[in-house]
């Protein structure tokens, strides 16, 4: 080949090379691009629910101010409305939630994680998450017909014939069926999967070597896993809590359907409530005056915060035993 040619030769090869370049980092570009739109575009969305919560329930702050976190007074005809009721409820039954969900979750993620053949714990894991797949809507339904008849006739009477103290009034009154008690339970059943599965992938990033040097220092297997993974995992389990309490702070239709729905702050269990997510769910579609439609958005703002700030904490938690275990 004369050097004309070779050299022809060589310019057509790298002619095809710049461009099969520039057409992998235009598809490189436009792949980082896309991935940056999608991110930010996240972010933009919960920027723009919490700006319209706050544009929305802007009469209702201004009306009432600070009075609005103090005052459980609710009363869509006289115009009053206070938040602190649904608060109490909210709280309570969700800390109820976790009370009864954690040893449970921490229990089934033991036994799945470090005592179950492989293919129990294949097939127990895959139905725990299936709990997680049922609609709110199937477990308030679940509650309301089976449930709260079966806590009537049983485990109120029970707990009200045997742990109603007057000095420690929460087994005390009439055993209605729904209320806050009821709510608890059916929350503890749905946060359930979202904590053992935390608390599974938490022990799972536990170093097998660990739990080997306790069993060859004489441990039993339950000390192995209580010194070797409970203990290392502790962070990790307080994020998996902080999370499922994150999710039980917001649940809906379950909880609207056995919480009783009476805006009023009781010492005992038994009694109906009401909690920021169901007062919103049954008021909001017949709130017509603009006060009880403001105040209904400054609950859900409430709430959009209390979730948002609660879910970051649990992510930093499990995030921080990750790095611990990476380091």
């Amino acid at each position: 080949m004369v050097p004309e040619e070779k050299l022809a030769a060589v310019s057509a090869v790298q002619n095809v090379t710049a461009h099969s370049h520039r057409e992998k980092h235009f598809s490189d570009r436009l792949f980082f691009w896309f991935l940056r739109a999608s991110g930010l575009g996240v972010l933009a969305l919960l920027l723009s629910i919490g700006i319209f919560l706050f544009r929305a329930s802007q009469p209702a702050i201004e009306y009432f101010g600070w009075n609005f976190l103090s005052s459980q007074n609710w009363d869509p005809v006289a115009k009053d409305f206070g938040a602190l009721a649904v608060v109490f409820g909210t709280v309570v039954s969700s800390v109820l939630a976790m009370l009864i969900a954690t040893p449970m979750s921490i229990g089934v993620a033991l036994f799945l994680n470090e005592l179950a053949p492989r293919s129990v714990a294949r097939l127990a894991g895959f139905l725990v998450e299936m709990l997680a797949a049922i609609p709110s809507v199937v477990y308030g339904l679940w509650g309301f017909f089976l449930l709260a008849p079966w806590m009537r006739s049983t485990v109120q009477p029970f707990l009200g014939e045997y742990f109603g103290f007057d000095f420690f009034p929460i087994f005390l009154g009439p055993p209605y069926g729904v209320g806050m008690l009821t709510a608890g339970v059916i929350l503890s059943i749905m946060v359930t999967p979202t904590v053992s599965s935390i608390c599974r992938e938490v022990f799972k990033a536990v170093p097998r070597a660990n739990r080997e040097a306790a069993l060859a220092l004489g441990a039993t297997r339950w000390e192995s896993m209580k010194v070797s993974v409970l203990r290392a995992s502790r962070v990790g389990i307080v994020g998996a809590v902080i999370l499922g309490l994150g999710r039980a702070l917001g649940e809906t239709m379950a909880v609207t359907m056995v919480i009783g729905n009476r805006t009023e702050i009781s010492s005992s269990l038994f009694a109906p409530a009401q909690s920021m997510a169901s007062i919103i769910a049954s008021e909001y579609p017949e709130a017509a005056e603009k006060l009880h439609l403001a105040a209904l958005a400054e609950i859900g703002l409430l709430l959009f915060g209390v979730t948002f700030v609660m879910n970051a904490i649990a992510r930093l938690f499990v995030w921080q035993v990750k790095r611990r275990v990476k380091g």
